[in-house]
């Protein structure tokens, strides 16, 4: 019962936030909120507290993030694991500051405001500390893990022509099978899903290779304008989100921020927006900023009235929603690998694949703790199962890793729900093969110059990141201040997608015809 109720807490989150008015100590009372704001932020994120923060840098305060939980952070979610006496903080939600700063080139502002905020942080020796194994248990494929990372930087080469030429976009696995390089051993299939579902949350089908080799570089490449090749993997007792909470509190007044009220019907017209919540609260808003995740809206979580226009329905249907899944157990001794990375190459892709030992030294030695992270399809199915069901899963997966031991049971487990929880859908978004910069212009783009959208799923540089989070929410800001001073345009245009259909319209409209015997 322990480990339902622990696995569960998650998800309940989620749903509490929507059965229950306000409950959290420091959190507004809808009998005190007021009816009207100029601007009103849909979400305590990262893109929200950024967002709210360019518009006090510009002079407007007459703001109020409204947030589902119980306080800022978003997707950004520590949890204290652990049974007593051996607890650590682990993150469910983002774990690294990806990309840094390379001597004097462009510096990652998550990396700032860790710096800024004095975030713990560790290196993650993502590709040099690592140990391989398989079905057999430990086999040394290095070499074929290295060249995995090879094959994919040389994918990331190639779909740069692809995209000044003005090629038709591929998904990745496509563009492997183009280059001769796609995976056909477990032991490839797993070296390949590290490079690209552990990033993207997706296998290479649902992936696109240009966005992907764009979005790789912009992070992790300075030669292309990247930040660096960095991971800091945070390992703060405040968690992550504290460098969101320190942030916030330099400027956020008490009576700029409701808690614990979800929305679920957002009116939209040419004078004003009205957004509606679960707990009974209505505000007006000159205008209102959108955050949720584009999970929540493919969901239909929160109404629109009128309905959204075609365009924008497409748009947020068209780009994915990935689920990142870091399932944690604690043992009460370590019996794994001594590096930090572990990887297993099953016979099914993506079968409890990479895992991580926080018992590192440079993590939390003595915790006991290891995680392994599921990604895309296998969440999905992970969450239709018991927390038992999968907690004797990865148990399994430990036996054939370590044949040589009695792999125990875990004294403490935790998985969290990122699908089904309401609040968020999802991990986070991946740009797929049939998604366009069009779709991406118009998954941004205002309505009636009153309802503004933004998030990491809007960044088209960093869809996925936490600084696509951070860039999107501060542009929004600098726009809706102008839009709000009368000095600049009020809204992101729409734009009309381009229609590819004639080879189709063709084949379509001609004679259906008999062959000759």
């Amino acid at each position: 019962m322990f480990l339902l109720r622990v696995s569960w807490s998650f998800v309940l989150l989620g749903l509490l936030s929507i059965l229950s008015g306000v409950f959290a100590q420091n959190a507004k009372s809808t009998s005190t909120a007021p009816n009207h704001t100029t601007v009103l932020i849909l979400g305590g994120g990262m893109t929200g507290v950024i967002a709210a923060r360019t518009l006090h840098e510009q002079g407007i305060d007459d703001f109020i993030i409204l947030d589902a939980q119980a306080g800022v952070g978003g997707r950004m979610i520590p949890e204290t694991f652990g049974v007593p006496g051996r607890q650590s903080v682990i993150e469910l939600g983002p774990n690294w500051v990806q990309g840094t700063q390379q001597g004097n080139g462009p510096v990652n502002p998550i990396w700032e405001l860790a710096l800024k905020h004095n975030l713990t942080t560790a290196y993650n020796d993502l590709y040099g500390s690592i140990t391989t194994y398989d079905d057999s248990g430990y086999n040394d494929y290095l070499d074929v893990f290295n060249d995995a990372v090879n094959n994919f930087a040389q994918a990331t080469v190639v779909a740069g022509p692809q995209l000044l030429n003005g090629d038709v976009d591929l998904s990745l696995r496509s563009a492997y099978g183009l280059m001769g390089i796609s995976p056909k051993t477990p032991q490839e299939v797993a070296s390949n899903y590290y490079q690209v579902d552990f990033a993207n949350a997706q296998s290479p089908s649902q992936t696109s290779w240009i966005a992907s080799a764009w979005n790789n570089n912009f992070t992790y490449v300075p030669e292309y304008g990247g930040f660096s090749d960095v991971n800091q993997m945070s390992i703060d007792k405040r968690g992550y989100k504290y460098i969101v909470e320190a942030e916030a509190a330099e400027f956020l007044q008490p009576q700029q921020v409701i808690y614990n009220q979800t929305v679920n019907l957002t009116e939209y017209g040419t004078d004003n927006v009205t957004v509606h919540t679960t707990g009974g609260l209505t505000i007006t808003a000159d205008h209102v900023l959108c955050t949720f995740s584009v999970g929540v809206l493919q969901n239909s979580d929160v109404a629109f009235q009128p309905p959204l226009p075609d365009w924008k329905v497409e748009a947020i249907n068209s780009i994915e929603m990935a689920t990142y899944t870091k399932i944690f157990l604690q043992f009460n001794e370590t019996f794994w690998f001594p590096t930090e990375m572990g990887l297993y190459a099953a016979k099914q892709r993506g079968k409890y694949p990479v895992w991580q030992s926080l018992d590192h030294v440079g993590f939390f030695p003595g915790s006991n703790i290891i995680f392994v992270t599921v990604t895309g399809d296998w969440s999905l199915y992970v969450e239709q199962l018991t927390p038992e069901q999968v907690q004797s899963q990865a148990v399994e997966v430990l036996q054939t890793m370590f044949p040589n031991i009695t792999v125990p049971e875990p004294i403490d487990f935790l998985m969290p729900l990122w699908h089904s929880n309401p609040l968020y859908r999802g991990s986070y978004s991946n740009w797929g093969p049939s998604y366009v910069p069009g779709q991406s212009e118009n998954l941004k783009a205002t309505l009636n110059n009153r309802l503004w959208f933004a998030g990491e799923a809007t960044s088209v540089k960093y869809f996925g990141f936490l600084q696509g989070a951070y860039f999107e929410g501060q542009s929004t800001g600098y726009a809706i201040a102008a839009c709000v001073q009368g000095k600049g345009s009020c809204g992101f245009p729409s734009t009309t997608i381009p229609k590819n259909a004639q080879p189709y319209q063709s084949f379509l409209t001609a004679p259906l015809t008999t062959p000759s015997p």
